[in-house]
């Protein structure tokens, strides 16, 4: 007997759960190549070597991976957004924008990675709605030198060291006067924004019963009340899909509603909520920038500028 949930609801807990995110590559039949971006991968076993991953019986594809030899998991890294949104997409030809070569049994390999498994097919179980693809891994590569792109509460995000590993400390090396480390531009950086949000995000949910994710959507809409979802996704760093299902749960609090199936506007409950946010989080970094006179706050703020267009 089956528990009957919500599934959109049970999709939202599992987003708890941070993934990698890869894309899956093999040829079809005619020796066409194809790929699609998937969250679902994990290793199985060491001995033999054998990873897996699932895809939903839906989807195009299907019939290609559930019959084909070998594939490739191509893990992608931290700069890789629009690899992941172009393998996600309907799109007919996605490899139009791919750089790859052939791996093994011809699947594409991709040019940039943070890791890659070609595998050959051990086994294909069924999985409910989805099936379950085991491979094993006849070669490997990973490369050290680049971040994994990470997926978490239907957000793209890079791993990086949890605030607690940076508090300040006598090993802290902003506390250590002459290092190195406690002196460059990126700790200062990644430090502060760390734990800059580690205190907002819950004060957030606390006062005004926003996540994370809403707060980017709500925080982008104050200024901008009506916004098409394909300029929304790239500003807050979630694929359509997610972005999609995010928006859902706005419209279920009343924050947004659809204007039509391809934009979003604030509700008036929303632009309350977001007048709140917004209060919310000048008031946090007014805190923050106390002990600076205004002239230093705005000298800051225009340097940062300044390097995020050199960035850009």
């Amino acid at each position: 007997m089956s528990t009957e949930f919500d599934p959109r609801d049970f999709r939202r807990a599992l987003s708890q759960f941070p993934t990698g995110v890869t894309v899956i590559t093999a040829l079809d039949a005619d020796g066409n190549p194809v790929g699609v971006t998937a969250s679902s991968f994990n290793s199985v076993s060491i001995d033999p070597t054998l990873v897996l991953w699932s895809i939903d019986k839906g989807a195009h594809s299907l019939s290609t991976f559930e019959n084909a030899e070998y594939f490739a998991v191509n893990v992608l890294g931290r700069d890789q957004v629009s690899t992941s949104n172009n393998f996600a997409s309907r799109g007919e030809d996605k490899f139009a924008n791919a750089s790859y070569s052939a791996g093994l049994g011809g699947a594409p390999v991709l040019d940039e990675y943070a890791a890659q498994f070609e595998c050959k097919t051990w086994a294909v179980y069924e999985g409910g709605d989805h099936l379950i693809l085991v491979g094993e891994v006849k070669e490997y590569r990973y490369n050290d030198g680049v971040e994994p792109l990470v997926f978490a509460r239907g957000s793209y995000a890079i791993s990086s060291q949890h605030p607690e590993m940076v508090k300040s400390s006598p090993c802290d090396p902003s506390a250590i006067e002459g290092d190195f480390v406690g002196d460059y531009l990126l700790y200062l950086l990644r430090a502060s924004y760390q734990r800059f949000s580690s205190d907002l995000y819950p004060k957030l949910k606390k006062e005004c019963d926003v996540t994370p994710e809403e707060w980017r959507i709500l925080a982008r809409m104050i200024s901008c009340p009506a916004i098409k979802i394909s300029d929304l996704t790239g500003m807050v760093l979630q694929p359509e899909v997610a972005l999609r299902e995010t928006a859902d749960w706005m419209v279920k609090k009343g924050l947004i509603e659809f204007q039509d199936n391809d934009t979003l506007k604030v509700t008036s409950k929303g632009a309350e909520i977001g007048s709140q946010m917004q209060q919310l989080a000048l008031s946090e970094e007014a805190e923050l920038l106390s002990d600076l006179s205004e002239e230093q706050t705005d000298q800051l703020k225009s340097h940062l500028k300044t390097l995020l267009a050199k960035l850009s």
